[in-house]
């Protein structure tokens, strides 16, 4: 095809990719806000079990709002990147020999799956372990020490009930302590209105109390989810460098130890350092290593140029076999 030809089959690709968002970010919006809750789900169980109020602040009129736009969009793009790598693929497959598109058969749903695993060992396992370690070390700096002493005569605590859970139909002006929420309520009636409940957040004593921001917890959140879904391509790397032929699969098992270093490396970039989340992403990372170098010898590039029957991958491995020899034999 002349060039003119190929960016006028690019521009078609593009548009019948960005049509097909179209739906996702209809149905992202529709559900933005249960994703937004859902993902601020770690950072207030995590400030709850420290005794800190479990509410993310937003200091901006239109705060809340851009980051239910922001992560509808996200979600949109995400759930859309298989509609959008088809089309990427429909462009590019007509260049290929068919021994080379077998390649790609293999890899982007390699990638695909790999990409969910990073997201979820991120919400599942990073996120919990990094933010009782990040809340623990604020609230641990300066605790203030309280003194205490005896009643002085005639005076008496107040005494309000502890419960699990809301009492049903409270009366106006009844207070209660929700021990689940870590919050003082009150029931509260109006004028011409039913009774609402009003609540004030209770926090432990701590040197630094923690109220995080939304769009910056929305951020952390999306920078690190981008950082574990490429870490988590490592296999994918392995596999591209063992077929290519620019290292060899018995090189990658010779550095290993080379291997878990770098891993430690990474891991601590993706960490702040503290040894539970640091060990959780040094030994995933380690075991994606080695699923690449597995991967490696069971599916081998002149078995999946081949594809996978049984007479091909015969006169292929012979034909591999011969290169290897006049490899040897070259001086």
């Amino acid at each position: 095809m002349p060039l003119g030809d190929h960016l006028e089959e690019l521009r078609r690709r593009v548009i019948i990719g960005l049509l097909g968002l179209v739906p996702l970010v209809a149905l992202s919006l529709t559900f933005g806000t249960q994703i937004l809750e859902f993902l601020t789900a770690p950072a207030q169980d995590a400030l709850r079990a420290a005794g800190q109020p479990a509410r993310l602040q937003a200091l901006g009129p239109i705060e809340v709002f851009s980051a239910y736009l922001k992560i509808s969009l996200i979600s949109a793009v995400v759930v859309g990147a298989p509609w959008i790598l088809y089309q990427l693929w429909c462009f590019v497959a007509p260049g290929l020999y068919e021994r080379e598109r077998r390649f790609v058969y293999i890899l982007i749903p390699l990638s695909s799956i790999l990409t969910i695993l990073g997201a979820l060992f991120l919400y599942r396992v990073v996120m919990p372990l990094l933010l009782v370690f990040l809340i623990g070390f604020g609230t641990g700096i300066g605790a203030p020490t309280t003194r205490r002493e005896p009643l002085p005569a005639g005076v008496t605590l107040l005494q309000l009930p502890v419960l699990d859970a809301d009492p049903v139909d409270p009366l106006p002006g009844q207070a209660w302590v929700n021990t689940r929420l870590s919050e003082l309520r009150i029931a509260v009636a109006k004028p011409n209105q039913p009774t609402a409940i009003f609540s004030v957040d209770l926090a432990a004593e701590a040197g630094i109390s923690q109220h995080y921001r939304l769009s910056e917890y929305i951020g952390l959140f999306a920078t690190l989810c981008l950082a574990f879904v490429v870490a988590f391509q490592t296999p994918v790397v392995v596999l591209l460098l063992g077929w290519s032929g620019f290292v060899k699969r018995e090189v990658f098992i010779k550095y290993r130890r080379h291997a878990v270093l770098t891993c430690a490396v990474v891991a601590a970039l993706l960490s702040p350092g503290d040894p539970p989340s640091l060990l959780a992403i040094l030994l995933a990372l380690y075991l994606l290593y080695e699923l690449g170098v597995f991967l490696l010898k069971i599916i081998p590039a002149h078995r999946v140029a081949a594809g996978f029957t049984r007479e091909q991958q015969t006169r292929t491995a012979a034909q591999q076999s011969a290169l290897d020899e006049d490899d040897d034999h070259t001086p």
